[in-house]
């Protein structure tokens, strides 16, 4: 069974078969992806490792960068160290064909080197990195819809290992398909504890030697982006935040440069990452409109691959139209704005933030589940999608937004099911019907009503003359759906439940 294929199991029991057969495609790369050949699939890592350099300091003294080339065309990217005299160059093919490349470096052991590969077909479950489809929507590179139904989940890469193993335990059996999480560990309520790696090398005092990177800080950090990858989940990688007690909010920019080139160098190739450039962007207050300016331009240029990139605020809203944005990831519940912000970016809109089901004192997060499946609900009816968040107290202070381990809220069923629907009727996306009431979005084939507080008994419906329907009343909370009697055109009343919370579907018939 190829390792992919376990993301259609459920549970522990597809991450569990996801880590077995990780062992063998580990030996198998090891033994094919060599400087001088092998195949790697379409939308798979090619990487090429050489012995160089041990002296000194490597991270400054040694640059390296590798061209690849297919035909007519060259992809120019930057190679890292990866400590223990060993550098690495990493790529994802997005060609099939034999592809040759070339090292140019500053050391004498690591230029000239060369090598080609085999771009094959991608094995299932691989579809290719996210982009924007249609303006407003999302797909994979194979074509394949994508609708992100994420979970946030900050610092549950710092935590210890048996955590973040459940964790992942989580996500196998849960709805959420982009989990947005930091780079650098967080410091905050509920998050007092120090992480397992640090970026940089600190001493006794806790200075930070910024010339120098942790190599294993980043090799667990790619390994559990590998591990979402399995499950089938996109990883929202946030670059800068400014809950922070270790100085990484305040780095010189020179280091700031240095730490994204080494990041983009390491896992730019894994095709489910994103790049957002922060988590409340407008709260870092050492960095300027200028310095997220030049952090964007990095991104954008040294990242190959081309993965969707935006920026998170705190209270200041992004300019959002800015051509290095691909999407928009708002802190917002405000969804009667969204045909405003379409209008105003023509851009995918993702409410990343709107607050968190939970019981903690915090006004943020203490949304009932109620509050949160409505919320969802009218994200999709806005034409735009959402990310859930979990905030229940606990003992030893594991709450799922920032730690991973257990979900305890009752949204994630309901969310399943609201992506269940949206999978099966409106796979390519659900663009907003202006100003309805109730509120509405359709797909190619469908019209989908959501009465959030509204609860009429009875509802005159003015679908589209001469388009036949079938209709089907949704139940969001108990998770039914009840057939309609009949087909429906034009102007057509229905009976309704008569209570808030409940939606209607139409599917074309004819």
């Amino acid at each position: 069974m190829n390792r992919r294929d376990a993301i259609k199991l459920s549970g522990v029991a597809a991450y569990g078969l996801a880590q077995s057969l990780r062992g063998s495609a580990a030996a198998q790369t090891a033994a094919t992806d060599t400087p001088q050949t092998g195949r790697v699939e379409r939308w798979g890592v090619f990487e090429a490792s050489f012995q160089g350099p041990d002296s000194g300091n490597p991270f400054l003294a040694v640059q390296v960068t590798a061209r690849f080339r297919k035909e007519n065309r060259i992809v120019t990217l930057s190679g890292f160290y990866d400590g223990g005299g060993v550098y690495r160059v990493r790529f994802m093919p997005d060609d099939l064909g034999q592809w040759s490349y070339e090292i140019s470096s500053n050391a004498a052991a690591l230029n000239g080197k060369n090598g080609v590969f085999e771009c094959v077909l991608p094995g299932t479950g691989n579809h290719g990195p996210v982009s924007v489809s249609r303006g407003r929507h999302f797909a994979y590179a194979d074509g394949t819809p994508f609708a992100p139904f994420g979970t946030t989940c900050y610092a549950w890469t710092h935590q210890p290992e048996e955590l973040e193993e459940e964790t992942l335990q989580t996500l196998a059996g849960a709805p959420f398909n982009k989990v947005r999480m930091l780079v650098f560990p967080k410091s905050y309520l509920y998050n007092q504890n120090e992480p397992i790696y640090y970026p940089f090398p600190r001493d006794a005092a806790g200075e930070n030697d910024t010339s120098i990177f942790n190599v294993k800080f980043f090799q667990h950090l790619e390994k559990r982006i590998r591990d979402l990858s399995d499950l089938g989940i996109q990883a929202d990688v946030i670059l800068f935040h400014p809950y922070d007690r270790w100085g990484y909010q305040s780095l010189a920019p020179e280091v700031n440069d240095r730490y994204l080139r080494y990041l983009i160098a390491r896992i730019a190739s894994q095709r489910n990452v994103w790049w957002s450039l922060a988590n409340e962007y407008d709260l870092i207050r050492s960095k300027t409109t200028a310095d997220w300016n030049r952090i964007a331009n990095i991104v954008e240029e040294e990242d190959p691959s081309h993965h969707l990139r935006s920026l998170h605020y705190g209270r200041v809203m992004y300019d959002y139209s800015r051509a290095w944005v691909t999407h928009a990831s708002l802190q917002s519940y405000d969804f009667g704005k969204a045909r405003q912000w379409f209008f105003d970016w023509n851009k995918p809109i993702i409410y990343d933030e709107m607050q968190y089901e939970g019981n903690i004192p915090a006004p943020w997060g203490n949304l009932s589940a109620e509050e949160m499946t409505r919320r969802f609900w009218m994200a999709i009816v806005s034409g735009c999608y959402a990310t859930h968040g979990e905030t229940y107290l606990d003992p030893g202070d594991i709450l799922w937004w920032s730690k991973g381990g257990k979900l305890h809220g009752q949204s994630p069923e309901r969310i399943a099911f609201l992506r269940k629907l949206v999978d099966e009727y409106a796979a390519g996306g659900l663009n907003a019907l202006g100003n309805p009431y109730p509120p509405a979005a359709a797909g190619e084939n469908v019209i989908l009503y959501y009465l959030d507080y509204h609860r009429p008994a009875e509802y005159t419906f003015r679908l589209p003359p001469g388009v036949s329907y079938r209709a089907q009343l949704i139940d969001p909370w108990n998770m039914k759906t009840t057939p309609v009697e009949g087909v429906l055109t034009g102007t057509s009343k229905m009976k309704l439940p008569g209570r808030p919370y409940q939606a209607v579907v139409f599917r074309k018939t004819s």
